[in-house]
C-alpha cells in the first residue's frame, strides 16, 4: 500500500475519532433516559426518568431561562454583525473592529463571564467608578445586576462572546460573494448603502453562515461554564440544573439528569427548526420587500447606533480583561474606591504551585489537541486537492457535529465509552475529548487559506521533477506558515476554553484553569479569581500573538538555511 493509498484513508479516519464518541455519547445518554442502565440497576426500559424530570420543581423556570438567553443572545448577536456589515461596508473601522475580534474570540468564555462580572456587580468597577460622587452609594446597591432572574447578564455575555465568532465568519463569506460588484450595481440604481447590502450582499452570503449562526444558537441554549457565574442559580438554566444531576451523589439521578441532556437536546432541535422557519419566512417576506424597490437613505444614524454598541461591547470585554489583570495584584480595594490602595504580587506567589501544575496540564492538553487536529487537517485538505475532491454541504453538517449537539447531550454516554475502553480519566481521554471541538475550528480557520493557494507553484514544481510529498514539505507548508500558525492558535483557544469536556473526560483527575477559574466564581476572593481567570485569557492570547509574530523570523530562518546549503 503505498502512502498515496494512506493517504486516502486519512478522511475516514479522522470521522471516526471525530464522530464516534458523539455518536457513542448520544446512545449512551439516550439508553439510560429511558431507564436501561445495568450498572445502577436499569435492567428494563420504562418512562420513570421523564417522570421525575418533569415533576422536578424549577423545571419550567429553567426551560424559560435557557430559552430567552439563548434565542436573545443569537438574535441580537446576528442583527449586529448584518446592520454593523451594511452600515460599514468597507470602511477602515471594519477592518480595526475585524483586528480586535480575533483577540476577542481567543479569550476563554468563563475568563469573559468573570471579567463581565468584575465590572457589572454591585459591588463592580463600573458602580465604583460612579460611587459615590454620581449615585451616592455609599454601600453596593441591592440590585441584582449578576445572576438576574432573568438572565439578561448571561445574555450579554454570550453576546460579547459569539459576535466576534459570527463577525469573522460572515466576513470570511463575504470574500467568496463579490460583495463590491454587487453593491456597485445596487448603488448605481439609486439604493442607499444599508439598503444595498441588505438586498443584494446579505441574501448570498446568508447560506454561507448558517451553520455558524446554528452552532451559536446550539451554544447560547446550552452553555454550562458562563451560566454558573453569571445566571440564576435557583433555579438554574436547563444546561446548568442536568449537569448538578450528573453530579449528584445520589447515582440514581443519572437517570434523571440523562433525560435532562435528551431534554436538552431536543430544546436545542427545536429551536433550530425554529430558526429554520424563520428563515423560510423571511426569505419570503424578503422577496416582497426587495421588490417593493424603496432604496433608503444614507444610513447615517444606523452606522452611529450600531458603531457605538460595538465599540461598548469591546470597552466592555477589554475593561473585563483589565479588572482582572488589577484583582490579580491588589492587596486592598475596599468599596467605593475606583482603584486599590495597595498592590501585590502576594496571591502570585501563593498560588504558584497549583498554578504550576493548572498551567502546565492546560497547555499539555491545549497543544496537544491542537497538533493533532492540524495534522488531520493538513491531512484531509492534500488529500482533498491531490483527488480533487470538494466538500460537500453533507460533509460540514459532519463537521459541525461536536458544535451543534449540547455538550451535555453526549459527554456523559462518552464517559461510559471512556469506561468501557479504560482510558477514562487518562491523558488520552482528557485529549481525545478537546480535540472533538478543537478539529472543526482548525478546519474552518485552515480550509480556505489551503484552497485559495494558487495551483501554479505545484504546477511549477511538478515540472521541476518534484513529487507530490515534497510539495508538500517544501512548498505548500512554508507558503501557508501563518494561516497555518493562526489555526493552531485557535484550536490552543478552544481547548483552553473547554469545562465539560475535561470534567467528564478527566473524571476530576486534572484540574485546568478553565474548570478552576469555574469553581473559584463560586467563592468570595476576587484576588484569586483574578489570577486564575487573568492566566486563562493570557494563554490562548499568548497563541495568537506567536502566530502573529513568529512567521517573519522563521521565514529568515529557513532563507538562511537554503543559501548555506
Amino acid at each position: 500500500m503505498n502512502r498515496r493509498d494512506l493517504l486516502g484513508y486519512l478522511p475516514g479516519l479522522t470521522l471516526l475519532l471525530f464522530l464516534a464518541p458523539v455518536a457513542a455519547g448520544l446512545i449512551g445518554t439516550w439508553l439510560p433516559a429511558f431507564g436501561y442502565f445495568p450498572a445502577l440497576g436499569g435492567e428494563g426500559f420504562g418512562l420513570t426518568p421523564w417522570v421525575m424530570l418533569f415533576d422536578h420543581p424549577g423545571l419550567g423556570e429553567s426551560l424559560r431561562l435557557t430559552l430567552v438567553s439563548g434565542l436573545l443572545a443569537t438574535l441580537v448577536s446576528f442583527a449586529l454583525t448584518m446592520f454593523f456589515l451594511a452600515a460599514c461596508h468597507g470602511s477602515r473601522f471594519v477592518l480595526a473592529v475585524r483586528g480586535l475580534m480575533a483577540p476577542l474570540l481567543a479569550v476563554p468564555h468563563a475568563a469573559m463571564a468573570l471579567g463581565l462580572a468584575f465590572l457589572i456587580a454591585p459591588s463592580g468597577w463600573l458602580v465604583r467608578l460612579a460611587s459615590p460622587w454620581a449615585t451616592g452609594w455609599d454601600l453596593p446597591p441591592d440590585v441584582a445586576t449578576l445572576q438576574d432572574p432573568n438572565a439578561l447578564a448571561l445574555t450579554l455575555g454570550l453576546i460579547m462572546k459569539e459576535l466576534p465568532f459570527l463577525l469573522l465568519m460572515t466576513l470570511a463569506a463575504l470574500e467568496h460573494s463579490r460583495a463590491d460588484e454587487r453593491l456597485a450595481i445596487a448603488r448605481s440604481l439609486g439604493y442607499g448603502p444599508v439598503m444595498a447590502w441588505l438586498k443584494t450582499v446579505l441574501p448570498a452570503i446568508y447560506r454561507q453562515i448558517r451553520l455558524p449562526i446554528y452552532a451559536v444558537l446550539a451554544y447560547s441554549l446550552s452553555v454550562v461554564d458562563m451560566a454558573l457565574i453569571l445566571a440564576p442559580l435557583s433555579p438554574p438554566p436547563l444546561a446548568v440544573q442536568v449537569f448538578r444531576w450528573f453530579n449528584d451523589p445520589d447515582l440514581t439521578m443519572r437517570f434523571v439528569a440523562a433525560a435532562g441532556a435528551v431534554l436538552q437536546l431536543l430544546v436545542v432541535v427545536g429551536a433550530i427548526g425554529l430558526w429554520r422557519c424563520a428563515e423560510v419566512l423571511a426569505a419570503r417576506l424578503g422577496r416582497i420587500w426587495i421588490a417593493g424597490g424603496r432604496r433608503g437613505g444614507k444610513g447615517r444614524v444606523l452606522r452611529v447606533l450600531v458603531t457605538a454598541v460595538i465599540q461598548v461591547l469591546v470597552a466592555l470585554a477589554a475593561a473585563g480583561l483589565l479588572a482582572m489583570a488589577i484583582w490579580s495584584v491588589t492587596r486592598r480595594w475596599r468599596y467605593p474606591d475606583a482603584l486599590p490602595s495597595a498592590l501585590t504580587t502576594d496571591v502570585w506567589a501563593r498560588q504558584g504551585h497549583d498554578l504550576i501544575w493548572t498551567t502546565g496540564t492546560t497547555l499539555i492538553s491545549g497543544l496537544a489537541a491542537a497538533f493533532i487536529a492540524l495534522a488531520l487537517v493538513l491531512g484531509c485538505l492534500e488529500n482533498e486537492q491531490r483527488r480533487g475532491l470538494s466538500i460537500s454541504t453533507r460533509a460540514l453538517w459532519l463537521l459541525y457535529a461536536p458544535l451543534l449537539v449540547p455538550q451535555v447531550a453526549f459527554l456523559f454516554g462518552s464517559q461510559v465509552l471512556s469506561i468501557q475502553i479504560g482510558i477514562d480519566g487518562t491523558w488520552i481521554a482528557l485529549v481525545w475529548s478537546h480535540l472533538l471541538f478543537v478539529l472543526p475550528y482548525v478546519f474552518l480557520s485552515l480550509a480556505d487559506p489551503y484552497r485559495a493557494l494558487d495551483e501554479r507553484y505545484s504546477r511549477t514544481a511538478l515540472c521541476l521533477g518534484a513529487s507530490p510529498n515534497r510539495i508538500f514539505w517544501r512548498v505548500k507548508l512554508p507558503m501557508l506558515l501563518r494561516p497555518i500558525l493562526f489555526a493552531t492558535a485557535v484550536g490552543f483557544a478552544v481547548s483552553v476554553t473547554q469545562y465539560l469536556p475535561t470534567l467528564f473526560a478527566g473524571a476530576g483527575r486534572f484540574v485546568t484553569l478553565t474548570t478552576e477559574a469555574v469553581s473559584l466564581s463560586a467563592g468570595g476572593d476576587r484576588r484569586v479569581m483574578g489570577v486564575f481567570a487573568f492566566l486563562q485569557a493570557a494563554l490562548p492570547l499568548a497563541a495568537f500573538a506567536a502566530a502573529l509574530a513568529l512567521p517573519k523570523p522563521l521565514a529568515r530562518s529557513r532563507a538562511l538555511r537554503e543559501q548555506r546549503a
